[in-house]
């Protein structure tokens, strides 16, 4: 057996050890490295679920890569269209990563009641629109189907349906026009549906309807479209992709990714990351002082062995070992309590939802978590890789300890 672990197992089972002056050191040791894991956990899980629920209500409505014409128009209203005879479509399989393309297109419009009227971007898709974000934002009716002949169903946010007194079942009056020397074209919309993304930036603008009405409102042909939106497996490959793309387009076309469009958001979650990274370099240094501190106290504690292994024959590194392995069995305690109470605590709020958020400032109801074993174990094998590192330094004052001085018979 190894002899220093061999010690080291010897001195964690000793009872006095339990009882010494050292315990509650020790204890308030593994307890800093538990804290530490619980905040680092929750600032994680926490920092990701966000940024990740963002970029999902974003994605919702633009998709990750717009294809649009080469042209000046800075506006979301589609102006010239274009045809859905292209390679690309509906299948882009010249470039990897991609898993969905879609045609849409959008109108600017006016919903007018008998006592107001509200401003709003209609957006016309068509029967292959990707409805999975939707579905979640789902709060009352259903989502439109625009799979059979033309209809006038609508989904509107919340956001709409209670500035204008709407609900479910309700009919109304749009009002479209290229400017006010022309008039006006009505089209009654029925609501099927309303939605809350809470993200009400893009609430307050965008309702869905049949893609066909936009097509005949703009005297377009059947297989013509304002964009293409395209939906991707992993954002993180978002920029290569966008250059993938464009590279196998028309000349005509252009692409845009969605973090570019959006640029103000999307460096605003960026913030998260120097947080999150804040808060880990912290609380590791604070887990670390305690650690420090409860091995310098172990070992003053243990000086009488100490004294007696060099005796013995032992060489300091053998005798630094020992303790190191005794302060890696704390590490471990804290970083098992720590993980155990962090998880504990996010699992709760991922399916509870305990602690809300304002969507005003935060763009999501609720503190969103995200869990993956891959940055739970890093975390915790980074934390322990530097606490024990940190402990190799302040173990050298066992070099310093002369075995005369240390062994003594009173």
């Amino acid at each position: 057996m190894n002899f220093e672990l061999f010690i080291a197992k010897r001195i964690i089972g000793n009872k006095a050890y339990k009882n010494s002056v050292s315990a509650p050191i020790i204890k308030i040791g593994i307890a800093a490295i538990a804290i530490g894991v619980i905040v680092m956990l929750i600032a994680i899980s926490t920092g990701l679920g966000l940024q990740q629920k963002i970029r999902e209500k974003v994605v919702a409505f633009n998709g990750h890569i717009e294809i649009t014409n080469y042209d000046t128009n800075a506006s979301d209203e589609s102006i010239v269209p274009i045809s859905l005879d292209q390679e690309f479509y509906p299948k882009f399989k010249s470039v990897p990563g991609i898993k969905h393309i879609q045609g849409v297109a959008t109108k600017f419009a006016v919903i007018r009641t008998e006592t107001t009227f509200e401003g709003v971007i209609i957006k016309g898709v068509g029967a292959n629109y990707n409805w999975s974000y939707f579905k979640e934002f789902l709060i009352d009716g259903r989502l439109p189907d625009f799979s059979g002949k033309r209809n006038e169903e609508i989904l509107i946010s919340s956001y709409l349906a209670k500035r204008l007194g709407f609900a479910v079942g309700d009919k109304f009056q749009t009002l479209f026009g290229k400017d006010l020397n022309t008039i006006p074209r009505i089209i009654n919309y029925e609501i099927v549906g309303i939605y809350n993304s809470g993200f009400q930036e893009l609430d307050e603008k965008f309702c869905i309807v049949d893609l066909r009405h936009i097509q005949r409102l703009n005297k377009w042909k059947t297989n013509q479209i304002g964009n293409f939106e395209i939906f991707i497996d992993d954002f993180d490959t978002i920029e290569t992709l966008t250059e993938q793309v464009f590279r196998e387009i028309p000349s005509h076309l252009n692409t845009r990714a969605v973090n570019r469009k959006y640029s103000t958001i999307f460096e605003w979650i960026k913030i998260f990351d120097n947080n999150t990274y804040g808060i880990i370099a912290i609380m590791i240094i604070v887990a670390g002082i305690n650690m420090i501190t409860a091995l310098l106290v172990l070992i003053l504690e243990r000086t009488n062995m100490i004294g007696l292994l060099k005796a013995l024959g032992s060489s300091n590194w053998t005798i630094r070992k020992v303790f190191l392995y005794n302060a890696s069995y704390l590490i471990g305690l804290g970083l098992l309590w720590g993980n155990l109470i962090g998880l504990g605590l996010l699992l709760v709020q991922k399916y509870f939802k305990l602690f809300p958020l304002n969507p005003d400032t935060y763009y999501v109801t609720h503190v969103p978590v995200y869990l993956s074993l891959d940055y739970i174990l890093i975390l915790n094998i980074g934390t322990f890789i530097c606490c024990f590192l940190m402990l190799i330094v302040p173990s050298i004052i066992i070099s310093k300890i002369s075995p005369v001085k240390a062994i003594r018979f009173d």
